[in-house]
């Protein structure tokens, strides 16, 4: 089968759009939607968002009728997912043929602790609600408020990491979130097999977020690792690892629930 050429008229929803991985996702996914798509966009930075929509608004996709809307948000709160789920239901025509959600939204947590240092369950508990929580709960949402049907494509992608398979020292936070995150959406690909489902490990990417891994880290194995990744060029941009995510669900050949890391695209 031919890989298509584009996403189809769709409503794409994307936490954690306005800077990084995410921007880049909306910039890339913009490209590929048919005039009359729209795009939720949602993170916490309202400035960064509106700038990004303008910039959408503006391109050829945006001139040729996509629709970009923000939602200034926390998703580890439950106001902001019936805020977010507001704008997806106003967005939403009923000639789109696609509905895609992307859980991109994460945090690194606090890498300068161990496990073994980690007894705060207030902070443990906030943790996983930004990161485990509001995925499932956004993702069982977008499900309910538009069911299967005939005519209807409905995709969940969930941002993933190396570290869904493997323990890194001291980033014991981040490691639990990325493994339940894909443990989850596996028993969804299991329970929904009309849905595609997808985790995608974007690999080592020069954001902020590797900013606070170089500097913050705990082990110092790690640390120099990820400090010699950067000071030898080996980081990947946003731009390219988000494109190679576009070929995967354009190419449509995963398995639903598979883990697909952007070194074998």
């Amino acid at each position: 089968m031919s890989p298509a050429a584009d996403l189809g008229r769709a409503l794409c929803i994307i936490t954690g759009a306005s800077r990084g991985f995410g921007r880049a996702l909306a910039q890339n996914v913009s490209r590929l939607v048919q005039p009359g798509s729209a795009l939720v966009l949602v993170a916490r930075s309202g400035p960064d968002l509106r700038t990004l929509q303008a910039e959408l608004t503006e391109s050829e996709a945006g001139r040729a009728g996509l629709k970009v809307e923000v939602v200034v948000a926390d998703v580890g709160k439950a106001e902001s997912l019936e805020n977010i789920m507001r704008t997806c239901r106003e967005a939403f025509c009923e000639d789109m043929d696609h509905v895609m959600l992307i859980n991109n939204a994460a945090s690194l947590g606090d890498v300068s602790k161990y496990v073994k240092d980690l007894s705060d369950m207030a902070q443990v508990d906030s943790y996983l609600s930004l990161n485990v929580s509001s995925a499932l709960c956004l993702t069982a949402r977008v499900l309910q408020a538009f069911p299967q049907h005939a005519g209807l494509r409905r995709s969940v992608i969930n941002v993933s990491s190396l570290c869904a398979l493997q323990p890194f020292r001291s980033w014991g936070l981040y490691c639990t979130g990325k493994a339940a995150r894909d443990m989850m959406f596996k028993v969804l690909a299991e329970e929904e097999p009309d849905l595609r489902v997808l985790s995608y490990s974007p690999g080592p990417l020069d954001t902020e977020m590797q900013l606070e891994a170089r500097s913050k880290t705990a082990d110092l194995s790690i640390k120099k690792t990820f400090s010699s990744m950067f000071a030898q060029g080996q980081l990947l941009t946003c731009e390219m690892s988000s494109a190679r995510l576009m070929k995967v669900l354009l190419d449509d050949k995963f398995t639903s629930g598979d883990h697909v890391d952007v070194f074998d695209v």
